[in-house]
């Protein structure tokens, strides 16, 4: 994700006077510019960047609607709409299959050995931010069996 597309819909949202959608894309553009600071860019903030702020903003978001209690139902659609809006932004991650698929083309010698931590280490590198490490995790457990 563009970090100037992240600036664009706030300032439309802005502008539409929709201050739930504006809000939640202020904290996309918040946590974007933060890591960028952190890592000593402050301009041409990196595509990576952006989309590491939005993985991390919509992790975070889902631990708030999971742990909201029952009865602070305001809290909860609060947290599911700025969570929906997250999810406008968020990069496409990648399927079952697709991790599969790239397992057996690129790690084919490791998965031979069996060895699931070692399959992890070296895959975890390139599919960061790709693909849902859960998902990376039970792909390596079902090759590994």
């Amino acid at each position: 994700m563009q970090f100037e597309t992240l600036q664009k819909a706030m300032v439309e949202a802005m502008k539409a006077r929709d201050k739930e959608r504006k809000d939640s894309i202020a904290v996309l553009v918040s946590a974007a510019k933060k890591i960028a600071i952190d890592a000593g860019c402050r301009e041409n903030i990196p595509e990576e960047m952006v989309d590491q702020a939005i993985l991390g903003e919509l992790k975070s978001v889902k631990e708030q609607i999971d742990t909201c209690p029952a009865d602070r139902t305001d809290l909860k659609d609060g947290y599911e709409k700025r969570y929906a809006v997250f999810q406008e932004f968020a990069p496409k991650m990648m399927s079952e299959e697709e991790i599969k698929a790239l397992l057996m083309e690129k790690y084919a010698d490791l998965i031979a050995s069996k060895n699931k931590g070692m399959i992890m280490k070296s895959v975890m590198g390139e599919l960061k931010g790709k693909a849902d490490g859960k998902l990376i995790n039970q792909v390596v457990a079902d090759l590994t069996k």
